[in-house]
C-alpha cells in the first residue's frame, strides 16, 4: 500500500515486526528517541514490544537499512543523524507528517520536486506515445469531476504525477514516487481544494495545460506548467499551515 493510500484509509500492516518498525522509526523521526542517542537494550525492547529476540533483530534490520540506526559492538545500537536517513523512503516521509511537519520541510520538499518532476514533464514532451498523451488527458479530466472527496482527488492527482514520470521513460524519474506521494499527503491532510468546486476545476485545468504543452511536444511550455502546478500546490499548504498556526 502507498504512503498516501495508507494515510487516507488509516490500515497499516499489524505485523509484529511493522508495528515495532512503525513505532521505533515515529520515536525516532519526531525527536522522541534523539538523533546520537542508544535504543534501550533488546531485554527491554522484547518486554515492551511483546515479541522474540528474532523478530525484534528483522524491526531493528530493518530500521537499520533505512539509515535510522547503526549497531555498535559493546556500545549498542545508536541512532544516527538526519543526514544519514533515507529521507526518499516511504516510511521515513510518513513519519515526518505524523510527527508534524513545518515551513521548512514543505520548501526542502517542493525544492527537491521542482528538480525532477519538470524535467520529467520535459522528458515527456520529447517521449510519450500518443497513448500515454490520451492516458494523461483522461486523468486530468478525472481531476476535475464534480463530486470529488478530499481522499478521490488526492489518488486523481497522484495518478496524473506517476504518469507524467511513466511517460519520461526514465526509470528513475518513477522512483521519486515517493516524493510525490508524500507532497499529496501534505495537500490532503492540510487543504485540499474540494471544498470550493471551482479549485477543482482550476486544478484539472492547470493539469490540462501539462497536458497541452506534452502533446505540442513542447518541452519547455511543459517544464513551466509542471513548475506552476507544483508552485499552487506548495502555497496552499503553506497557508493552511499559518492559519493553524
Amino acid at each position: 500500500m502507498g504512503l498516501l493510500q495508507t494515510v487516507i484509509t488509516g490500515q497499516r500492516s499489524r505485523s509484529n515486526h511493522a508495528h515495532i518498525v512503525d513505532s521505533l522509526g515515529l520515536d525516532i523521526v519526531s525527536g522522541t528517541i534523539p538523533s546520537g542517542s542508544t535504543l534501550p537494550g533488546d531485554t527491554e525492547l522484547m518486554a515492551r514490544f511483546g515479541v522474540s529476540r528474532t523478530v525484534l533483530r528483522e524491526a531493528l534490520k530493518t530500521l537499520a537499512a533505512k539509515g535510522l540506526i547503526v549497531p555498535r559492538a559493546r556500545i549498542g545500537t545508536r541512532v544516527t543523524s538526519r543526514e544519514s536517513w533515507s529521507l526518499f523512503d516511504a516510511d521515513i516521509l510518513n513519519w515526518h507528517f505524523e510527527a508534524g511537519i513545518n515551513d521548512a520541510f514543505l520548501v526542502h520538499l517542493s525544492e527537491i520536486r521542482l528538480a525532477f518532476e519538470p524535467y520529467a514533464a520535459g522528458l515527456a514532451a520529447e517521449r510519450a506515445s500518443a497513448a500515454d498523451v490520451a492516458h494523461l488527458e483522461r486523468l486530468a479530466l478525472d481531476m476535475g469531476k464534480d463530486g470529488h472527496s478530499a481522499e478521490s482527488h488526492a489518488m486523481a492527482d497522484l495518478k496524473f504525477h506517476l504518469a507524467v514520470a511513466e511517460a519520461s521513460r526514465n526509470p528513475f524519474m518513477r522512483s521519486v514516487g515517493n516524493l510525490i506521494e508524500a507532497a499529496l499527503v501534505g495537500v490532503f491532510n492540510l487543504s485540499s481544494p474540494t471544498a470550493d468546486i471551482s479549485e477543482v476545476h482550476r486544478a484539472s485545468a492547470s493539469h490540462h495545460r501539462i497536458v497541452e504543452a506534452i502533446r505540442a511536444r513542447d518541452a519547455a511550455a511543459a517544464r513551466a506548467a509542471m513548475e506552476a502546478v507544483i508552485i499552487t500546490g506548495v502555497e496552499r499548504v503553506r497557508l493552511a499551515l499559518r492559519r493553524r498556526q
